[in-house]
């Protein structure tokens, strides 16, 4: 069975520290709270919103040690009153865990996204 995990975080500004650091947080926490290990993965998709080109959000992946992983990144559509300065991540795992029981994490600004996952897994502090 393959489960989607999803992610994202909001990064303060655009340059390649920040948006790696928000990355490699926001991949932690996904990868911590559901116990993932890189050869159970088949994909990780990110996005980045219009304004954020210093870095490709996915090569935090590969800073953090996830060689053998594809990876692809995307830009997203510019929408007006869209949360801005956002990467999202979409983890593919190959795992046994019911849907119910995958967390889902949103960091900093990105809790606006999913209100209602994020207040229950506890990432609005994270």
């Amino acid at each position: 069975m393959i489960r989607g995990v999803r992610g994202a975080t909001t990064v303060e500004q655009n340059s390649r520290t920040a948006i790696m650091s928000a990355t490699e947080e926001l991949l932690a926490a996904m990868i911590d709270a559901n116990g993932i290990a890189e050869e159970d993965v088949a994909s990780i998709l990110f996005t980045a919103t219009p304004g954020l080109d210093a870095a490709y959000p996915a090569a935090a992946a590969r800073e953090m040690g996830w060689t053998r992983t594809a990876l692809m990144g995307f830009q997203e559509a510019h929408v007006v009153d869209g949360l801005q300065q956002c990467v999202r991540v979409l983890i593919h795992w190959n795992t046994d865990k019911p849907m119910d029981d995958i967390q889902h994490v949103f960091l900093r600004e990105a809790v606006k996204l999913r209100p209602d996952l994020s207040a229950s897994d506890g990432a609005e502090g994270a």
